[in-house]
């Protein structure tokens, strides 16, 4: 993948594009479920910017989904996506209203990190089935709070982390747990953008007010209570502590998933380390960070920089590499190639194979596990178990220090402080519940 289809904006793109020029291969599941192979499953979407607005041109080139209702805090986002959709959706800027209405069959969710697992768990309460994007939670203990919902309400639900429909990563994980590789010992995974990339010096704008029509209050929800700053807000909430984790766990979930996907969940511990060391404007989370994680069997590594995208890995500005006794397996979302210890000198893979990483195979999952009420590709259980490596480096870098992980209890053992930072704290009236 180009460098430059990394940031947000063009990978929304890029996503809607691969999207519509999919959706009109893909099938049906004969299987059924509560609805029948015929019916339409009609859908509301919960928050439409970006990524959102991908989703809704991907489904509404699809047959067989019908898009019942948008809702944004945004006027002018839900203005725009009542246009995408063009089949007259009922449009909300509570979501709770459109949670009432009983024609949807599912529910997509894709607002900021804060807002991910409480609409998502009301969506459930109310018999909906849930598309919630990545990551499943902003905190560790809402991850969970969903999966449990999921079980309790026997909702079938799919994480935004995609790797897990598309074939390239499917081919790539299966060739790991076939033990192509040998004993895999080590493991690293990284990020590199240059600082133009990743929106550049966000500067340190005042306090203002929100944008006519905004309601800045909803849009807030269980975060603290502030005034509105244009940092805080679109896109650029993702380096602020009270909506976010950053690009360690908003980004860094897809490949840290795949580690996940092909090793299994299990973490020992983490020690993270970084700063912002580049950027000197209002954001909070790191522009350089670098974690080491203590798992079974192997370490793993993981590093991230905003300050230069110099892509030493092949011309990837992101990826994983599988180390083995037999082999290295590098992956990003343009391909995997395979390496035998004795091709260091030349560089030659034994092994090749291109594709894309595109949103389509995943909804199509979604839907499918829909009518036959089978566990889709990206379960909210996944997606927590998936999440967990990000969320942890995280409170690692803001505690200072290693910390210690109990995958059973999912409890930190060694710092009363940093296991706090493992529950969100709600703004009233807002509870986590599930």
């Amino acid at each position: 993948m180009d460098r430059r289809t990394v940031t947000r904006r063009n990978f929304v793109k890029g996503a809607a594009a691969g999207t519509a020029g999919l959706s009109a291969l893909k099938s049906l599941s004969p299987a059924l479920g509560t609805l029948g192979a015929n019916e339409r499953i009609v859908t509301g979407h919960i928050g439409v910017g970006g990524q959102g607005t991908a989703h809704l041109h991907g489904l509404a080139g699809m047959k067989d989904i019908r898009i019942g209702a948008v809702c944004d805090v945004d006027p002018g986002r839900l203005d725009n996506a009542v246009k995408v959709v063009g089949s007259s959706p009922q449009a909300f800027q509570d979501f709770r209203k459109l949670l009432e209405m009983k024609e949807l069959d599912a529910v997509f969710v894709v607002t900021p990190g804060h807002w991910h697992v409480l609409p998502a768990i009301q969506a459930c309460a109310a018999g909906k089935d849930v598309f919630v994007e990545k990551p499943i939670g902003r905190t560790i203990a809402e991850g969970r709070a969903l999966a449990n919902a999921a079980k309790k309400y026997n909702r079938i639900t799919q994480n935004g982390t995609q790797q897990r429909s598309t074939p390239l990563w499917i081919n790539a994980v299966k060739r790991i747990k076939d033990g192509e590789l040998g004993k895999i010992s080590a493991i690293h995974v990284w990020n590199a953008w240059t600082p133009k990339e990743m929106f550049g010096d966000l500067g340190n704008p005042p306090d203002g007010d929100p944008p006519p029509g905004v309601d800045y209050d909803m849009w807030l929800g269980p975060a603290p209570k502030r005034r509105f700053n244009p940092l805080r807000w679109h896109g650029s909430f993702y380096f602020f502590w009270d909506y976010s984790g950053g690009m360690v766990s908003d980004w860094g979930v897809h490949l840290f998933d795949v580690v996940s996907w092909a090793m299994g969940p299990e973490i020992k511990s983490v020690a993270t380390v970084g700063g912002n060391h580049v950027f000197k404007d209002a954001r909070e989370t790191p522009d350089t960070a670098t974690a080491v994680f203590e798992c079974p069997g192997y370490t793993m590594t993981y590093t991230m920089r905003h300050g230069n995208g110099w892509q030493p890995h092949g011309q990837m500005d992101h990826g994983i590499e599988f180390f083995g006794t037999e082999a290295t397996l590098q992956v990003n979302r343009n391909g995997f190639q395979m390496y035998r210890d004795g091709d260091r000198g030349t560089r030659k893979p034994f092994h090749t194979e291109q594709g894309n990483t595109v949103l389509v195979e995943h909804e199509r999952n979604f839907f499918d596990c829909m009518r036959s009420r089978q566990r889709t590709n990206a379960d909210a259980e996944t997606g927590h178990l998936g999440a967990l490596a990000g969320h942890l480096a995280n409170i690692s870098y803001r505690v200072g220090h290693r910390i210690q992980w109990d995958s059973k209890t999912e409890t930190i053992t060694n710092d009363p402080e940093a296991n706090k930072l493992l529950k969100p704290q709600f703004r009233e009236p807002w509870r986590l519940e599930g």
